[in-house]
């Protein structure tokens, strides 16, 4: 026999409406719900340890500079975040009326298609094996009796033990009726655990190019950067609830919509969506977490966390480390990644207290996941101007361009980022580079009483923490009136 035929048939299924994971809400609902609880929920549990001040030593940043250096008042924050959730929530129902009912019951029928598959894809064996000069059918026969299974899969899907002589067949040739167990479980992993993990998959490329591309273009385009993506910037210091703190324009084209073409693309159903949308928000939100917390798995699974989204706020290094929210590989092809190590001294100061805590002895590890060293080797593309274009930064006081970059394409990098500062009139220009060198001098301040050696040998991993945060003046926990300008409505 050959063709479908010569195949095991598929059973029959019966499609049954699914039931709603959350009795009484239906699945697509709960889908445009998720993402919202998700984002508050794990928003006010960073706000929670940051009002209470648990985690001092890995914070990126003080309380001091989140009320001074951003440029807008937490409330106004909160407004705007709602206005984007209510778009994403908009466009979420339009997008769910769009897709079908979800029903079970083809399952196994499914399953049975993959099995197929691999049966037919077994009919190649034999070949490939005359190919490199083995005998199929003899090999076969020798292991007829100990590996059945593996002697039918040599000769093509043969399994006599499945077969059985149709009563309708004159010619009294076999028909194969059943599908080895083997082929079962194979067909099953790749239905239920390969094709999601692929869709998955595709999903977070699609998304992580789409934000890539449209970020960096409202960065590299001056209009797009000062009409529209300077808003998200007027947080110099991030924290949890302001990550889609966004111009409304924006937040839809970046967020809302690249999520959108990610789940379409990759043919997802409604739960994987869920859950999708849902881990994509839990990301979003960790990464503006403003901590470099060593327990957190979502700042470990990939290079992009807190540390590395937390330089592109900075002032030296907004036209770098544009990828979002999952992986970092664009910025590494495309050569827009920051090379100038941890030059924050806030950021030494964080990493010192990480690494005492974890008893790390490995002095290349930093929060930002940046090499200085890179900053000699690298190709300067796409930053080879930016010095040159940064007509407005000569103007600038020396002092006020703390932290100095190593030489070489770190530099280029914090030139074309405070040049771009310098462009935004309404939310950036010389106060924050002000603001910034300011904060940047009572960091080395502290780090220079807090040395790495003394770290190391004076505190022991019992009382780390608590050592830590007692050699570190108040005033850098805002806890004293110490820092000028401090003003928690701004």
């Amino acid at each position: 026999m050959n063709g479908f035929s010569a195949l095991p048939p598929l059973p029959e299924y019966h499609l049954t409406p699914l039931p709603s994971l959350l009795p009484p809400i239906p699945d697509k609902l709960l889908t445009l719900l998720l993402p919202i609880v998700a984002y508050w929920s794990l928003s006010m549990f960073f706000h929670w340890i940051d009002t209470k001040d648990y985690f001092p030593q890995y914070r990126l940043h003080t309380p001091a500079e989140v009320s001074k250096r951003n440029r807008v008042s937490r409330w106004e924050v909160i407004r705007d975040v709602l206005i984007q959730q209510v778009v994403q929530t908009a466009v979420g129902w339009v997008l769910g009326m769009t897709e079908p009912d979800d029903f079970f019951g083809k399952e196994a029928y499914d399953v049975a298609v993959w099995a197929r598959r691999i049966r037919i894809a077994e009919r190649s064996i034999p070949a490939l094996l005359a190919a490199v000069g083995l005998d199929a059918t003899g090999l076969a026969k020798n292991l007829a009796a100990s590996h059945p299974m593996l002697a039918g899969a040599l000769q093509g899907g043969r399994y006599p033990s499945l077969e059985q002589l149709s009563a309708f067949d004159s010619a009294s040739k076999a028909v194969a009726l059943g599908f080895a167990g083997w082929e079962l479980m194979l067909a099953s992993a790749i239905y239920w655990v390969l094709v999601p993990a692929l869709q998955f998959g595709l999903a977070i490329l699609v998304v992580d190019t789409w934000q890539y591309f449209l970020h960096r273009a409202m960065h590299m385009n001056r209009w797009l950067y000062t009409t529209f993506h300077s808003r998200h910037h007027r947080l110099y210091v991030p924290y949890a609830y302001g990550a889609l703190y966004n111009h409304p324009f924006e937040g839809f084209l970046l967020d809302t919509l690249g999520a959108s073409i990610a789940y379409k693309l990759a043919g997802m159903n409604t739960r994987q969506g869920m859950v999708f949308f849902t881990g994509s928000t839990f990301k979003t939100v960790d990464d503006h977490c403003g901590y470099a917390l060593p327990w957190d798995p979502l700042q470990h699974i990939t290079s992009n966390n807190a540390g590395y989204h937390d330089v592109h706020h900075q002032s030296w290094g907004i036209k770098t480390n544009f990828s979002q929210p999952f992986f970092t590989f664009w910025d590494r092809l495309l050569g827009t990644v920051w090379t100038g190590g941890d030059v924050s001294a806030r950021y030494e100061r964080s990493r010192l207290a990480a690494q005492k805590a974890l008893d790390v002895d490995n002095e290349n590890t930093t929060i930002t996941h940046s090499n200085p060293a890179d900053s000699a080797t690298q190709d300067l593309k796409p930053y080879e101007n930016d010095l040159r274009d940064a007509t407005d930064l000569p103007s600038i006081p020396i002092q006020h361009h703390q932290p100095q970059p190593p030489a070489g394409k770190a530099e280029l990098q914090a030139a074309g980022s405070r040049q771009q500062i310098l462009d935004d009139h309404n939310d950036g220009g010389p106060s924050v580079l002000e603001d910034e060198a300011y904060e940047e001098k009572e960091a080395r301040s502290c780090l220079r009483r807090s040395p790495r050696k003394r770290a190391a040998s004076t505190l022991s991993s019992k009382d780390g923490f608590k050592g830590l945060r007692d050699r570190v003046p108040t005033s850098m926990h805002g806890r004293a009136g110490g820092i000028i300008g401090v003003d928690g409505s701004r």
